[in-house]
């Protein structure tokens, strides 16, 4: 994996919880656990992560359940993407 960024952390959003997995350049996995809604927790993880260096958050659902990590994570600085469900789905 070669994105420039040091983490790219993937968020599959659901309504009252989210699945994290955190991914360095290298493939190694630096986190992969359900994450709750909830912004001091979802803050954390982006701090922690930028320890790393550069993140980018990819979500599969940028609006309604997917709006607080989005504003959480441009808040601490990280770049923000949006994969469509569909090709989400393909690549898994």
């Amino acid at each position: 994996m070669n994105s420039g960024y040091a983490v790219v952390i993937g968020l599959d959003v659901g309504k009252s919880g989210h699945h994290a997995c955190a991914l360095d350049p290298d493939g190694k996995k630096l986190f992969d656990k359900p994450l709750p809604q909830d912004e001091t927790k979802l803050r954390e993880l982006f701090t922690q992560l930028q320890n790393h260096g550069e993140v980018l958050m990819v979500v599969d659902q940028p609006n309604t359940i997917g709006a607080l990590p989005i504003a959480v994570a441009r808040d601490c600085g990280c770049a923000v993407a949006y994969l469509p469900g569909l090709a989400m789905r393909k690549a898994a």
